[in-house]
């Protein structure tokens, strides 16, 4: 009876041990590499159209970098202006080619939601983050 009360103790101190350990991944300690898996691009006076990011020129994976404050595709690499650690998501901020945009990240599960937008149109980008 000792054993097993023991073994299910040891479970769950590992369990909620695991728990922590990957919520810690998500608070902007470590570097992550992020996918996008949907996209969404309006204009002025235009119905949105839903899509594959990489049909309106998103990348497929992005590496965001805490340390240099670097979001990295393939192409190239734009500075995080601007991090808001809250309780429950992180918040990037900055600019590229004529866009502002901003990621939320959320610290629990690693999903993300990226916005880019200018005067003319608006990207919403859905993903999931991961540390590498």
């Amino acid at each position: 009876m000792v054993t097993r009360l023991w073994r299910i103790a040891l479970a769950t101190a590992l369990l909620a041990l695991t728990t922590w350990a990957s919520a810690a991944d998500f608070d902007g300690s470590k570097a992550l590499i992020c996918a996008t898996v949907e996209a969404h691009a309006c204009g002025v006076g235009e119905v949105c159209v839903r899509d594959l990011p990489d049909s309106f020129g998103v990348p497929q994976f992005m590496r965001i970098d805490f340390a240099n404050k670097t979001i990295a595709g393939p192409k190239r690499t734009t500075a995080i202006r601007e991090i808001d650690k809250g309780a429950d998501q992180l918040l990037l901020q900055g600019t590229e080619l004529g866009y502002a945009w901003s990621i939320a990240l959320d610290k629990t599960s690693g999903e993300m939601a990226l916005t880019l937008v200018n005067r003319d149109d608006v990207f919403v980008v859905f993903g999931n983050c991961t540390p590498p």
